[in-house]
């Protein structure tokens, strides 16, 4: 799987994906309430999984994990604040609970379980090593872009497994070359292989918009082989990634669907960061893209026993901001992403990744 970034720079520096180096802190969706049969714990962990957090916790506590709510999966190797629930009457014995990698910073009543996906985003503290000062004036200049352009909103390693190829057995799976009993193992292996195509589609997106920086719209539909007039009204967008007719948009960052039929319309609300273009998730119920952008998709398009769905190809990157700390040479950056996207999409264009 080739992954291609927009900015052709090379950027070296170190980091570390530790709890002293990588800090995530979810972000609500809404407000708690302060009454309710629920207890809604803010807890911080450091060098543990979300599952084995929740394990710890429900085993002091003597309930099950599945009794307990969460927003989302956290990294490991980081420092994490992330909101999980219980039912109220347990607040007693959650007094009482120690752990030295976890702390309960905070409780508050609700009145529902928390559910995956509740979040509105995650802002991410990262520190970025061993940056002399040439180095830091060319990373001041690609975040500047990141800034104003955002991001790719690939999937990021972890998805796919340590080796990177557990979509090969989610295609076997699919292919019913292999056997699983194991339902959510099943069902996880089957999502990566979703996650690798949309990677895959996503990547010739960004060849697309590279081609139309470079190249008239005539000359890109002779290498991407489009029908002639396919591209028309392309390259002149404003925005780095370009819309094409009949790309499935959503509103950001959460909203309806709809195709694009309005381009030059539609290119001018995405550069207001009023939608954003949504990848493939191929599956059952799927909403598909139209016209050109349903030529560009159709390799990607495959049949599965899994929901379809649509992913935010381009993220916006807010509230950034910087310190360079020059004797030490850190270069500490903290920024907001909405829900499902990684850090690693922010990390690798200020790397300057090869295209």
């Amino acid at each position: 799987m080739k992954l291609i970034y927009p900015l052709n720079v090379k950027n070296e520096f170190v980091f570390n994906s530790s709890a002293r180096d990588f800090t995530v802190e979810e972000i609500p969706l809404y407000e708690f309430t302060g009454e309710g049969e629920h207890l809604v714990l803010q807890v911080r962990k450091k060098d543990m999984t979300t599952w084995e957090m929740l394990d710890a916790i429900s085993n002091h506590v003597g309930i099950r994990r599945r009794d307990m709510g969460y927003a989302g999966l956290k990294d490991k190797h980081a420092m994490t604040i992330q909101y999980i629930s219980v039912m109220a009457i347990h607040e007693e014995k959650l007094k009482a609970f120690e752990h030295e990698k976890i702390k309960i910073l905070s409780t508050v009543r609700h009145n529902n379980k928390i559910r995956v996906g509740h979040l509105k985003g995650n802002r991410f503290k990262i520190r970025l090593k061993k940056v002399l000062g040439v180095q830091k004036d060319k990373l001041d200049s690609v975040l500047k872009w990141i800034k104003t352009n955002g991001v790719p909103n690939y999937f990021g390693n972890q998805r796919f497994g340590n080796d990177g190829d557990n979509w090969v057995d989610g295609k076997k799976l699919i292919e019913g070359t292999l056997k699983m009993r194991n339902k959510k193992t099943r069902e996880f292996l089957m999502g990566s292989y979703q996650s690798y195509l949309f990677n895959n589609w996503l990547s010739k997106r960004m060849e697309l918009n590279l081609l139309l920086e470079k190249f008239t719209e005539a000359e890109t539909e002779q290498v991407m082989e489009l029908p002639e007039g396919s591209l028309k009204g392309t390259k002149g967008q404003p925005n780095f990634f370009k819309l094409v007719e009949g790309d499935t948009m959503m509103h950001y960052p959460y909203g309806r669907m709809f195709n694009v039929e309005d381009l030059a319309e539609e290119a001018r609300r995405f550069e207001t960061k009023d939608i954003a273009p949504a990848g493939l998730l191929p599956g059952k119920k799927a909403k598909l893209s139209t016209a050109t952008a349903g030529l560009l998709e159709a390799p990607f398009v495959e049949e599965m026993p899994l929901n379809g769905a649509r992913r935010y190809a381009w993220i916006q990157v807010t509230e950034v901001t910087k310190n360079y700390v020059e004797e030490k040479a850190h270069y500490e950056l903290s920024f907001v992403l909405p829900k499902g996207s990684y850090a690693t999409n922010v990390l690798d264009v200020l790397r300057g990744e090869p295209i």
